[in-house]
C-alpha cells in the first residue's frame, strides 16, 4: 500500500488519523512517541479540562464522564482510532468505551510487566497519582506481572502540576522534585530500586529532571513507545498507512481554556482549537 489510502466511494485521499485522550497535557508524551513511530498520523487531542484532574475524583463520577466525552469527542473528529492517553482513563473507561466505539480503542498499562522482566536487582518502583496507586486494577497488575518483585508503590501527585508548569515554559529546580526523589529512593528497599515506572502520561515529560536529581542513575520506564507500536498494528489491521504526510489536527476542550493555558501547552503541534462538551 502506498503512503496514504484512498476512498473508493469517491476517490478522495484519506489521512489516517488518532485521538489522544485525557484530562491534562499528559497526552503530549503519547503524541510524542507517535509522532516518531508514524510521522504521517494526524493527531487530534481531546482534553477533558472541565473536569480536570481526574486523580482526586471517584470511579463512579468519573467512568461515564470520560465515556461520553471521549465519544463525543470521536464523533466531532471522525478518528481512526482512539488513544485513551491517561492511566486513570484507561483503568475505569476500557471496557465501556470499547462497547460504544466501532473504531479501535488503545489504553494504557503501566509498565509493570517488562519492568519486572527486566529489573536485575528485583526491585522497582512505580511512581504514580494517588488514585492509580491505591486502585485495585494496580494491585492485580503487579500480582500478575510483577514476577515476584518487590514493587515499592511511590504517590507523586505534585509531579502532575510540576509537567504542565513545564510546558509552560517555567523552571523547575531540584527542590520542585525532592520530595518525590525522595519517596523513591529513602524508602524501606529503595537503594535496590534499578528500575522506576513512569506510570502517569504527565510523567516522562519530567524524565529529564528525574534522571538529573536522581541520587543514581537507574532506568525510568513508561508505556509511550508501547502505545505507539499497538496504534501501528491497529492501523494495520485497519488497512491504512500512516506514511504520507501528517494534516493539522484539532485541540478539542471540553471546557473554556482561559489565557489559552491548554493551547499553550500543545504549541509544538500543529492544532485548531475546538471546545467540544461531552
Amino acid at each position: 500500500m502506498g503512503s496514504e489510502s484512498i476512498d473508493c466511494n469517491n476517490g478522495s485521499t484519506v489521512h489516517p488519523s488518532a485521538l489522544i485522550f485525557d484530562s491534562g497535557v499528559g497526552a503530549i508524551s503519547i503524541a510524542r512517541e507517535l509522532r516518531r513511530l508514524l510521522p504521517g498520523l494526524t493527531l487530534h487531542f481531546g482534553i477533558d479540562n472541565g473536569f480536570y484532574p481526574y486523580g482526586d475524583k471517584g470511579e463512579a463520577e468519573l467512568r461515564p464522564r470520560i465515556v461520553d466525552t471521549a465519544c463525543a469527542m470521536m464523533t466531532h473528529t471522525g478518528a481512526d482510532i482512539l488513544v485513551i492517553g491517561c492511566n486513570t482513563a484507561s483503568t475505569l473507561a476500557l471496557p465501556p468505551l470499547r462497547e460504544r466505539l466501532p473504531q479501535p480503542v488503545v489504553g494504557v498499562v503501566p509498565a509493570v510487566k517488562p519492568a519486572a522482566s527486566t529489573s536485575r536487582s528485583g526491585t522497582i518502583a512505580l511512581i504514580a497519582t494517588e488514585g492509580t496507586v491505591n486502585r485495585k486494577y494496580t494491585r492485580e497488575l503487579i500480582r500478575e506481572f510483577a514476577n515476584g518483585c518487590q514493587v515499592i508503590n511511590v504517590p507523586a501527585p505534585e509531579l502532575v502540576p510540576l509537567a504542565e508548569a513545564k510546558l509552560r515554559g517555567e523552571t523547575l529546580s531540584a527542590s520542585d522534585l525532592s520530595p518525590v526523589i525522595s519517596r523513591i529512593f529513602d524508602a524501606p528497599g529503595g537503594d535496590h530500586i534499578d528500575i522506576a515506572v513512569l506510570a502517569c502520561t504527565h510523567f516522562p515529560l519530567l524524565r529529564t529532571e528525574l534522571e538529573r536529581w536522581a541520587p543514581r542513575p537507574i532506568q525510568w520506564l513508561d508505556s509511550g513507545a508501547a502505545i505507539a507500536r499497538r496504534v501501528d498494528w491497529c492501523l494495520q489491521q485497519l488497512g491504512v498507512s500512516a506514511g504520507g504526510k501528517a494534516q493539522p489536527g484539532l485541540l478539542l476542550t471540553s471546557a473554556e481554556d482561559p489565557d489559552a493555558v491548554v493551547r499553550g501547552a500543545f504549541n509544538e503541534f500543529a492544532l485548531r482549537a475546538v471546545q467540544v462538551s461531552g
